[in-house]
């Protein structure tokens, strides 16, 4: 049964240089949950920083981390000495294990982005940090695979049944989402509009369906959509400071 999230149904949070909408993906099943993860998928920020803005350093620990930056430019300083520029050309992972520590700044040019919060399959792992170049001869009509476990030729590894992949149609075109035996689609709206049957979607807006594949993905405007495939019985820990937050 094909489930809707509206971005409506996700009140903006914040003011001034930083706002976001914190989106629980297990929201989208509309009812009661102890637990408004999707499977180890924990939460999605949507946040708007404007130039000045500072995330000062602050400590994760057993979070994956995935930066989808869709607008602008942002510094990322970290507890490994790494101080490295995120756009919509470099996306960054953060594996944060037993502990780490970063900083997020925004110098030049204001920001749209996701921050993907993911429980890891165990808790205190390594720490590690990862960055991907998105090539330049990308075709805006395709899906590309951004991050999931290995084994899967993900360039940024999550350490948890999830696959991210993203894509940029135009007006007019139709997508088949992604199929991968034993995951889940949750497809994100990120910019644009677009139809799934009879079913109108608009920025910020996420649908799925957990027994059914999803049917074409009509685009309506120029779109960017992110689709996670989600393991809902994967074996995941709470022990992370924001994704084992449960509701």
């Amino acid at each position: 049964m094909i489930q809707i999230l509206k971005a409506l149904e996700t009140p903006p949070m914040g003011g001034g240089l930083f706002r976001l909408r914190m989106v629980r993906p297990g929201q989208i099943f509309h009812k009661p949950l102890d637990d408004l993860a999707f499977g180890p998928l924990s939460r999605i920020d949507h946040a708007n920083l404007g130039v000045g803005a500072v995330v000062s350093m602050h400590e994760h620990r057993n979070d994956e981390i995935l930066s989808y930056m869709w607008r602008g430019q942002m510094v990322h300083e970290d507890s490994t000495g790494d101080i490295v520029k995120i756009s919509p050309q470099r996306h960054m992972m953060m594996n944060a294990g037993t502990s780490f520590y970063h900083e997020e700044s925004v110098p030049e040019e204001h920001v749209e982005m996701l921050q993907i919060f993911i429980r890891p399959e165990e808790k205190d792992l390594p720490p590690c940090v990862q960055f991907y170049d998105k090539p330049e001869s990308f075709e805006e009509s395709e899906w590309e695979l951004l991050a999931g476990p290995q084994g899967t030729k993900a360039p940024l590894t999550i350490r948890q049944r999830v696959m991210v992949l993203d894509s940029h149609p135009k007006s007019g075109k139709e997508l088949k989402v992604p199929e991968v035996e034993g995951m889940v689609p949750w497809v994100y709206v990120m910019d644009g509009n677009i139809s799934v049957g009879d079913k109108k979607l608009n920025k910020g807006d996420a649908i799925t369906d957990t027994e059914e594949p999803l049917p074409l993905l009509h685009v309506d405007s120029d779109a960017t959509i992110v689709t996670f495939l989600v393991d809902l019985s994967a074996k995941a820990t709470l022990a992370g400071l924001f994704s084992g937050y449960r509701s």
